[in-house]
């Protein structure tokens, strides 16, 4: 399903960035004595919250079925990738977009801005490592498909979310740093506020985005078409099976629950249909691992 994918390196190299970016801007807050800077650093060291909130869930999805849960705990990634969508949203879109009104309201002039720079532009190098190590894992499952394409049918929330993060943080970096260059050029900071409030409807849609993807998975989602296209292939070329009538599948993160409606060949008897039943069911196993509950009905029309 995955397809060799490792979303835990991805919020690695996010973890790594954004601890990066904590220290530069902490240390030019102490240099400047900026009371802003101060507060991006506490900005950025909350960004890395988001990625400890991811680990978190990745290890709780790893909990095993219970009478409580007899599906397992999959789905506890889909809800810590939603807390992160809401956290984006609200503490880095909304709070940007009041920052930007309020400098419009309240004007004042750029300080230590080289500094300001310094720091931009090595949150620039740290984004960029960052998002690349990104790209390396979302490459691995692309198969052939634009990012718009796989950003609407991947299954893997925590990757979706890195991705959607850090993307928006490179691109918001970029605003900021043509808003602080156009408020030194012009010595106007009403360019450095509309760069706030332009990062912080930037951050409002792409963690609107992420939200409703991650909310389908949420809801219940199935797998990747194409995975669901492959099973239905895969069923139909067993001997075991004439006919697939309907394939249901249900994304509990990294595991999948299957459920087949199909016409079986004659066997003779019902041991040797039960028997052509768990022959499929382990062949299908093998080839989709990620199958973990598997449910097979037969039956001798739709």
């Amino acid at each position: 399903m995955s397809h060799g994918a490792d979303s835990t390196k991805s919020i690695f190299f996010a973890l790594g960035a954004n601890l990066a970016i904590f220290l530069a801007k902490l240390a030019a807050a102490l240099f400047t004595g900026s009371g802003a800077m101060m507060a991006e650093a506490v900005h950025s060291l909350a960004d890395s919250g988001n990625q400890l909130l991811l680990l978190l869930g990745m290890r709780l999805a790893r909990k095993p079925p219970s009478p409580d849960y007899p599906l397992g705990h999959g789905k506890e990634v889909y809800f810590w990738s939603f807390i992160v969508a809401l956290i984006l949203f609200s503490m880095g879109g909304l709070f940007s977009i009041y920052e930007g009104i309020h400098k419009l309201q309240d004007p004042q002039e750029l300080s230590s801005p080289f500094v300001a720079i310094g720091v931009l532009l090595f949150s620039m190098l740290a984004e960029g490592t960052s998002l690349w190590g990104c790209m390396r894992e979302v490459n691995k499952e692309r198969r052939g498909r634009s990012l718009a394409g796989w950003f609407r049918e991947t299954r893997k929330s925590e990757l979706l979310v890195v991705f959607g993060e850090d993307s928006a943080a490179l691109l918001g970096l970029s605003f900021a740093l043509a808003a602080v260059l156009a408020a030194i050029i012009t010595g106007n900071p009403m360019f450095d506020a509309l760069g706030s409030i332009a990062i912080g409807v930037l951050l409002v849609v792409i963690a609107f985005a992420v939200g409703v993807e991650v909310k389908s998975l949420l809801v219940g989602q199935g797998v990747d078409p194409e995975i669901r296209r492959q099973m239905i292939a895969f069923l139909e070329a067993r001997p075991e099976v004439e006919r697939v009538y309907n394939l249901l599948t249900l994304q509990m993160g990294e595991d999948v629950m299957v459920a087949v409606k199909a016409r079986m060949r004659e066997t003779g008897s019902g041991r040797s249909l039960v028997e052509a039943i768990n022959t499929c069911e382990a062949a299908m196993r093998r080839q989709f691992p990620q199958v973990e509950w598997s449910f097979f009905e037969p039956d001798i029309n739709d």
